[in-house]
């Protein structure tokens, strides 16, 4: 992976991963990194080592204490520096190998905002109820945006600036969502672009059960309001 002293005028974009407690898929995921794309960690208050095994990996880390989704995530884009800024879960059921397919759209200008549309390899890498949540949502942000997507998938891309500007304010799990109608509302272009989703490494802090995943649609839900 590109460790965090790549020169500026080599990098293509800042990779934020928000992380809780996962130091046994942070290597999987850290060397997966594609050239020119530079690992920020940003650790939540992890007790496994999480920011050390990514230190001594190569990738920057940030901490941010506060603790929830949005707040990590939030984090890493402020202290992001490149002109685009990806994010993707680091709990190694997606591959930041697919960086540079996901990210075309945007560098190229026919899109504005391109979001991941998670296509599972075996059954049990997207339970159920993670996947009937989603699919309420997206129908919810139809409605309300008039947006058509099949996926609020946490593996998306979209220029730092421009991202900054929206003024997202959500810092738990509504935070994804936040960036979507916002970004909808201010007329961005948003595109999907499949990529495979596998079995997570280690226990899901969000969507790894019925409460977890009703606790997100809460807070998405919200942001809708």
């Amino acid at each position: 992976m590109n460790d965090s002293l790549t020169p500026p005028e080599a990098l293509v974009g800042d990779l934020v991963l928000p992380c809780l407690d996962e130091a046994e898929a942070l290597p999987w995921v850290l060397a997966r990194i594609p050239h020119g794309w530079r690992a920020l960690v940003v650790d939540n208050g992890s007790s496994d080592g999480s920011a050390d095994v990514a230190r001594a990996l190569g990738a920057r880390v940030v901490h941010e204490p506060r603790r929830g989704f949005g707040a990590a995530c939030h984090a890493g884009l402020r202290a992001a520096e490149a002109d685009l800024v990806a994010f993707c879960d680091c709990d190694a059921s997606l591959d930041p190998g697919e960086l540079p397919r996901v990210a075309a759209p945007v560098q190229d200008g026919s899109a504005d905002l391109v979001l991941a549309r998670r296509r599972p390899t075996t059954r049990g890498a997207w339970p159920v109820h993670a996947r009937v949540g989603n699919l309420v949502l997206a129908h919810m942000v139809r409605r309300r945006t008039g947006v058509r997507l099949h996926d609020l998938g946490p593996l998306r891309v979209a220029a730092r600036e421009r991202l900054l500007a929206l003024g997202m304010t959500d810092r738990r799990s509504g935070y994804p969502l936040e960036m979507v109608v916002r970004a909808a509302d201010a007329g961005w272009r948003i595109r999907e672009a499949e990529v495979a989703y596998r079995p997570r490494t280690g226990a899901s802090k969000v969507t790894g059960t019925w409460r977890g995943t009703l606790h997100a649609v809460r807070d998405m839900g919200a942001v809708l309001r």
